[in-house]
């Protein structure tokens, strides 16, 4: 058997899966001819907001907005990550005047706010100071530039999470506790022999050896033009080496059929050699054909899956008969993941009202009270209203109370972590890790490819190997 190689690029945001996108009327002329998901909604006479964005959230926003304010016009063009900041380089570079409203995850917004994409929040009429301490203290520091100026603001926190199956740790570990759990995923080692503990059992730790990504490194990638690879990222490394090799996963890609079946029940344990491709019989992507190419392997539950705040929505939808039977702790460290800013074009013609749409996306608790029923579990950024639902009791978590666990975590998030390199840097170290796990490099010479890698890549930064 041969595993069937998987060509398209998956990505995974906040929520939900981003679409390729294209807009329309002035959004045309950066856009013309691509693939477009792009929707207008209320009054076309009304005074028109177009907004570019990774994620189809702002959609949903778009037409609550609009339905509240039947004077305006709002066109909405989700665009894929991938191509996300070129076009909005391309669209601002060239003097476009829409958009007017554009987002950016954290290691895009460096560029953006030296760029000067992004409207200066801080200046009348906006004085978005005036809100400093209504938002969560990490999401509002994201949000502004190395001078301290407020560029944009995001309605979620995404602190990341370990979710593990209770019935599972009743069995194995003798209690389904969060702050218990916790202190078996409370470092590197910890993991390894939690792994163990419960391979013993008949399970499997994780259904992916990438579930600790979001808990890697204690430190930023890069200092004073420096690259830093420290003890913590040689640890990672070798912890999702000892993972693999161990066999102590199920060895599901991630966001593949498998990885989510494993949230609700049974999955077959794949071979290292499936997971390599070198296999392709067995298409992890298709449902269908992913059954019947794997009926006869051997099958296991999966105790946990690492993923930030939004993670409760990917599970949500999967778990099937497990509803009510999971947990969530914290991980090895505190990290995010992902998470949408959205700012104003420095460009754009309707300052006003793009300030006015900003506001009530992520400074009014009406709208968040709103997006928490729209989303069904979505965390806001809104402390106030955070502090509303601290008590809700989250069904499908066992009624854990999940908003003040997620504002918890938040409140240890240092964002000083995060870089304009850190996806190029993470894949390349991600690529490194992969080629020492299935023996097609040796460590040495796999570390010495990632320094090739950054210095090629990023001239700037000075490597000492």
């Amino acid at each position: 058997m041969k595993l069937k190689k998987f060509l398209a690029t998956l990505l995974v945001g906040a929520m939900t899966l981003s679409l390729a996108a294209c807009g329309s009327d002035g959004s045309e002329a950066a856009l013309e001819g691509e693939n477009v998901d792009s929707a207008t909604v209320g009054n076309k006479d009304g005074e028109k907001l177009v907004i570019w964005t990774l994620a189809k959230d702002l959609q949903t926003f778009a037409e609550k907005y609009a339905e509240e304010n039947s004077d305006v016009q709002i066109e909405t063009v989700v665009i894929e990550p991938a191509d996300y900041a070129t076009k909005v380089q391309t669209a601002l570079n060239g003097g476009q005047t829409t958009p007017d409203i554009i987002v950016g995850e954290p290691q895009m917004l460096e560029d953006f706010y030296e760029a000067g994409y992004f409207e200066d929040l801080n200046q009348a009429p906006y004085n978005a100071q005036d809100y400093d301490g209504q938002i969560v203290d990490y999401v509002w520091k994201v949000g502004q530039d190395s001078e301290g100026i407020q560029r944009a603001i995001s309605y979620q926190i995404t602190p990341a999470g370990i979710y593990y199956r209770r019935d599972i740790a009743e069995k194995v570990f003798g209690t389904d506790d969060p702050e218990e759990i916790g202190k078996l995923f409370a470092d590197y080692d910890k993991v390894l022999e939690t792994a163990k503990t419960l391979k013993d059992a008949g399970y499997r730790i994780f259904a992916s050896d990438a579930e600790i990504n979001y808990f890697s490194g204690d430190s930023a990638w890069v200092i004073d033009d420096k690259l830093n690879v420290n003890q913590s990222r040689l640890d990672y490394m070798d912890l999702s080496i000892d993972l693999y090799k161990n066999d102590y996963t199920a060895y599901a890609n991630q966001w593949s059929t498998p990885w989510y079946q494993a949230m609700a029940g049974e999955v077959p344990i794949l071979t290292a050699d499936i997971q390599n491709y070198s296999d392709d019989s067995v298409n992890v992507w298709d449902a269908d054909q992913f059954e019947e190419a794997t009926k006869d392997l051997d099958k296991t539950e999966v105790f946990a899956f690492g993923l930030p705040s939004w993670g409760v929505l990917t599970l949500r939808d999967n778990v099937g008969e497990t509803s009510g039977k999971w947990g969530v702790c914290s991980g090895p460290a505190y990290g995010f993941g992902g998470g949408t800013f959205i700012g104003i074009s420095a460009n754009s013609e309707h300052k006003d009202l793009a300030w006015d749409f900003l506001k009530w996306v992520t400074l009014d608790e009406d709208t968040a009270e709103w997006w928490i029923e729209k989303s069904e579990g979505d965390t806001v950024s809104l402390i106030s209203v955070l502090e509303k639902h601290k008590d809700d009791e989250n069904p499908v978590y066992g009624n854990q109370k999940l908003y003040s666990f997620w504002q918890e975590q938040a409140e240890h998030i240092d964002y000083s972590k995060v870089t304009r390199y850190d996806k190029i840097i993470n894949d390349a170290w991600g690529a490194a890790i992969t080629a020492i796990k299935t023996g097609e490099k040796s460590k040495e010479d796999a570390i010495s490819e990632f320094y090739d890698v950054v210095e090629s890549t990023y001239p700037e930064i000075k490597v000492e190997r």
